[in-house]
């Protein structure tokens, strides 16, 4: 692993390190301490996400993705905490970093949008000032050129009359404009790591399709990398290029959406597929996957998705299946990924 080289450039970023992914995650496992064996709720997470790259982590509720992402931005609820594992950003060990040294990289060089902006904003504070506190904090800019950044950072985000509106406080506004307040902030200092935990889930369809595009036209002009967490396949479809599906905790499959969505090599992946709705093919019968997720702190013997899945043999609740390479780029926690080879029409 190359050094990493340390100082900021002329644009407020260190420099990338040589030869290593922007965020590493390795073997990452997330949980409770108990009295007795802890209870892991994310069990050894791996996957890298190089500049530019925009990756997509989807599962149902409770399949650890939001916690994931959490983890990686230092933001997990008390008592969770990590257990195990790394977490790399540019090559330095953000688990390992001082408290002090990992804020100071909060904003400038990560950022994170929310789900709920109505519980990120601070309610008693206007949202333009709110804009503009990174910039002062991070980029060392005066109040009036923080404040004209923060109007700036609204008219990029498509909020119309931006000079007024970053006078208003959060509940003045609709939810479409607060989540676009909250991707202001979030980009006011021009991070290149976007972390974001179902930042559209409660909006409705129109605004969500603009607050996406409006995501994907500022990573595109940007390079900023992306990790997108969500439980809609059609949301990473349109925004992701690279895919990590989460199941009780694990990554069970990840490869290119493209090739995922064409030719799942998990059940569960096939699962999530067919029991989403198709606008292509709007006669379609969906197919919902039986049971319920199990509970983390009592995982079945085995493969954790054995008791709901329909390729299930003997074997898959005897062993956890690794997560291995079933094709070039593609990877699959199953020991029946061979019967997987239809591919999807």
């Amino acid at each position: 692993m190359s050094t990493v080289q340390t100082g900021a450039t002329a644009s407020g970023h260190q420099p990338l390190a040589t030869g290593v992914p922007l965020l590493r995650v390795h073997d990452l496992s997330v949980g409770v301490r108990s009295t007795g064996r802890p209870v892991r709720i994310v069990e050894d997470v791996s996957f890298d996400v190089d500049p530019g790259q925009r990756m997509g982590i989807v599962g149902e509720s409770g399949s650890g993705k939001s916690l994931t992402l959490r983890a990686i931005a230092g933001l997990l609820p008390k008592p969770v905490e990590v257990l195990s594992g790394a977490v790399e950003y540019n090559g330095a060990d953000l688990l390992g970093m001082p408290a002090k040294k990992r804020r100071a990289l909060m904003g400038p060089e990560i950022a994170m949008i929310f789900q709920e902006p109505m519980t990120a904003l601070n309610p008693v504070m206007r949202v333009g000032d709110q804009i503009a506190e990174g910039p002062r904090r991070h980029l060392g800019l005066s109040a009036k050129a923080a404040g004209d950044l923060a109007v700036q950072m609204m008219a990029r985000t498509g909020i119309p009359d931006p000079a007024r509106r970053a006078r208003a406080y959060p509940h003045e506004l609709s939810g479409g404009l607060r989540q676009r307040i909250m991707i202001a902030m979030a980009v006011s200092c021009g991070p290149r790591l976007l972390l974001c935990d179902e930042p559209t889930t409660a909006l409705d369809v129109t605004v969500q399709l603009q607050v996406l595009r409006l995501l994907e036209r500022l990573c595109e002009d940007t390079g900023t990398s992306l990790v997108f967490v969500t439980h809609d396949l059609a949301v990473v479809n349109q925004t992701c290029s690279e895919l990590a599906v989460m199941y009780a905790g694990h990554i069970v499959e990840s490869g290119r959406v493209k090739d995922t969505f064409r030719q799942p090599r998990h059940p569960y992946t096939r699962g999530l597929l067919e029991s989403a709705p198709d606008f292509d093919r709007p006669d379609r019968a969906l197919v919902p996957i039986p049971g319920f997720p199990p509970n983390v702190s009592d995982r079945p013997a085995g493969c954790p998705f054995a008791p709901r899945c329909g390729y299930v043999r003997a074997h898959c609740t005897e062993a956890v299946p690794p997560l291995a390479e079933v094709a070039p780029g593609r990877l699959a926690a199953c020991f029946e990924s061979d019967r997987l080879d239809e591919v999807l029409a």
